[in-house]
């Protein structure tokens, strides 16, 4: 049970990282890029989007606390 504990631990981490909210980012684009494409839209544009959108939010959010 403890492996399964700190495999768990681990990915926690290596997912999530420092900032969750860029996790949730992702994972809403993915959603979001998948979505589009059902319908049939091209979706390629969706994710670079998401992930430049998610990064500038983190970044201003690092450089306003300090």
């Amino acid at each position: 049970m403890r492996q399964v504990r700190t495999f768990g631990r681990f990915c926690y981490e290596f997912v999530v990282g420092d900032d969750w909210t860029v996790a949730v980012g992702v994972v809403v684009g993915i959603a979001l890029t998948g979505l589009i494409a059902h319908h049939d839209i091209a979706a390629w544009w969706c994710m670079p989007l998401v992930v430049t959108v998610s990064l500038g939010w983190s970044l201003a959010r690092a450089t306003r606390r300090r």
